[in-house]
């Protein structure tokens, strides 16, 4: 074959298998999408607020249907980044009345295919890359002032995308199994015993004896410095009483080994990362909802388990 001939072909070949690779990008190598918010590394998902709930499946419309998607925590303004390489479509106009945050754009992969909704895309057409730069989120709370801000995460066959939101990234790492101490003024994490409300340790009868408290209460001054007792992933607003009352607020840490959720305090923030020891927030007026009680921070598990041991062994221990 002449020489001209043989590049010709070879030329052919390139472009063709380009265009393939533009309209069937290439496998995945992960089965997990990577961080699609800055400031949010593990994708952690909104909780509930005044709104509803993030989760896949919540209620919506008054109970008259479910969620579909998932919300990722986002601020208003953060760069959001492609959580798999794919062909973008769109615009996506999920509210159809074109408010500030009416705008998205789709992704179809190899093996996924999702609508990212609440951004505004860098532009809507063409090849992109897992991890890179795709938008920026745009200011929900002009929108739904008081709302956790997030990107609405939805499949495009509506099923639920939550596993796959688990980044590929190490747990983050303890220094130890101990917890630290959680409040100023408290070195031992000290329980709280019991008053004319009732008692603070694990499985203390609860509603006249018809349940049982599935947490530990630690002692911690009204005002006080609240300090996490591990390092992890912050997630919230979490509120106990569902009336708005003075102590009505509080927060979770998910780390490795360990979940918990600390409520009757005000963190400094709802999301993102904390260090073992690190200032959280403070303990918020528990005498003005229940006077005479002994002010305590109510530490629970996340799956109810008791939490006394890692309290006790964590005696003293800042870091």
């Amino acid at each position: 074959m002449p020489a001209l001939s043989l590049v010709t072909l070879v030329s052919l070949v390139s472009t063709v298998f380009a265009k393939h690779l533009d309209a069937h990008p290439p496998q995945q190598h992960h089965r997990h999408w990577a961080p699609i918010c800055r400031g949010n590394p593990s994708n952690q998902i909104r909780g509930c607020d005044k709104y509803g709930c993030g989760r896949f499946g919540a209620d919506r419309h008054s109970g008259k249907g479910k969620h579909v998607g998932v919300d990722v925590i986002c601020a208003d303004g953060a760069t959001v980044y492609a959580p798999f390489s794919g062909q973008l479509s769109g615009p996506i106009r999920f509210f159809h009345n074109g408010n500030a945050i009416d705008d998205g754009v789709q992704i179809t992969g190899s093996d996924f295919c999702v609508k990212l909704v609440c951004i505004h895309p860098i532009r809507y057409h063409g090849h992109i890359r897992r991890g890179q730069h795709l938008g920026r989120m745009l200011p929900m709370q002009k929108v739904f002032p008081g709302i956790i801000s997030h990107i609405h995460v939805e499949n495009c066959d509506h099923s639920d995308p939550t596993h796959l939101l688990t980044p590929d990234v190490p747990p983050f790492p303890q220094q130890d199994r101990h917890w630290a101490t959680l409040c100023s003024g408290n070195p031992t994490n000290e329980i709280r015993g019991c008053d004319r409300y009732g008692c603070g340790y694990y499985g203390a009868p609860r509603r006249n004896g018809k349940g049982k408290h599935k947490a530990v209460d630690v002692i911690c001054a009204d005002g006080a410095t609240v300090y996490a007792p591990f390092s992890g992933e912050l997630s919230g607003p979490v509120k106990f009483f569902h009336n708005g009352n003075a102590i009505d607020d509080g927060v979770q840490i998910r780390g490795a080994g360990f979940c918990v959720k600390l409520l009757c305090i005000h963190p400094t923030r709802y999301n993102g990362r904390i260090s073992k020891g690190q200032v959280l927030g403070r303990m918020l007026p528990m005498q003005r909802v229940f006077p005479g009680i002994i002010s305590h921070i109510h530490v629970e598990n996340c799956d109810h388990s008791d939490p006394t041991s890692n309290l006790e062994r964590g005696k003293g221990r800042r870091e």
